[in-house]
């Protein structure tokens, strides 16, 4: 069928006629990228130690470059030396189901999921935040907000109140004299992926520009559905200024925070560069330079 002389919009409508826009796939990355995913896998296993007990250790770095430096104590340096499954783990989802590995992750962070469908993509995020705050002692810092914009403090919830949620209204009620232990920790976080997402994390964030990027920055998408991925290790080539980034995510429905593979260049293995056109393509989202953000 030939359309060159059909007016444009007459295009549009018969295209959307034949392809419903909720059967489109969402921030899809192209089949032409997917189809090099294969090729790339092969490459990634070259800057893979199978030996290395973290990411730290894991991921190698190309020729030339340096892991950026981190303070011992800091979110980036918890990111950096999380606990990863052996070489070959396949990712599980929360009801102990495998999520094959089709050129998605090169690696799968060794921390438990719980048995429920919640700690989904934005929870994973949450979740890594507030085990590094929650070891380090820092509990005043452990907050977030529900979707509708009410802020639950994890230090409140150490004192024994839990949360009332009736309707639209959200309120706090004394319910035991505290709730100091990892197991009250859980709970608590529990009930931040069942009521905050993609949506209300991307509201509480301010935006970062990418040039500034740092380990623990997040792009996100709030939606529904939407999306969020961390940064979870940076180097550099001090010579060119060249820097590269690997990527973490959970994803729906719950699974495994697993770390990325890069489909859009093979020559750093999982690692991707900052200097690259266009979108972020990762293997299951697609996201714009624009959609960093940081905890503050």
């Amino acid at each position: 069928m030939n359309f060159p002389n059909w007016p444009l919009w007459l295009f549009f409508v018969l295209f959307a006629i034949a392809f419903k826009a909720e059967d489109a796939p969402i921030k899809t990355v192209p089949s032409t990228v997917l189809a090099q995913i294969p090729t790339i896998e092969k490459n990634h296993q070259t800057l893979i130690n199978t030996n290395g007990k973290n990411i730290a250790t894991r991921f190698q770095l190309p020729d030339g470059f340096q892991r950026v430096a981190t303070a011992e104590n800091s979110f980036a340096h918890y990111l950096r030396h999380l606990p990863l499954r052996p070489v070959g783990t396949k990712v599980k989802y929360y009801n102990g189901a495998i999520k094959e590995n089709h050129g998605v992750y090169a690696g799968v962070v060794d921390m438990d999921i719980g048995n429920r469908d919640l700690q989904q993509c934005a929870d994973a995020i949450m979740r890594l935040r507030a085990e590094y705050l929650w070891q380090k002692g820092a509990y005043e810092d452990i907050h977030f907000n529900f979707t509708n914009g009410f802020r639950v403090d994890y230090s409140k919830w150490r004192q024994g109140y839990k949360i009332r949620i009736k309707g639209n209204q959200t309120t706090w009620y004394k319910a035991r004299e505290s709730a100091t232990s990892y197991k009250d920790f859980r709970a608590y976080m529990n009930l931040i992926f069942a009521y905050a997402g993609t949506l209300s994390l991307s509201k509480e964030l301010p935006k970062v520009a990418f040039e500034t990027m740092k380990i623990g920055d997040i792009f996100i998408q709030g939606g529904s559905p939407g999306h969020a991925i961390i940064v979870v290790d940076m180097a550099i080539n001090p010579t060119s200024g060249k820097q590269l980034f690997l990527l973490a995510q959970s994803y729906m429905p719950a699974q495994d925070i697993q770390i990325l593979q890069n489909p859009m260049n093979e020559t750093f293995g999982p690692w991707y560069s900052n200097q690259f056109f266009g979108d972020l393509i990762t293997p299951e989202w697609r996201f714009e330079r624009t959609d960093l953000k940081r905890f503050e």
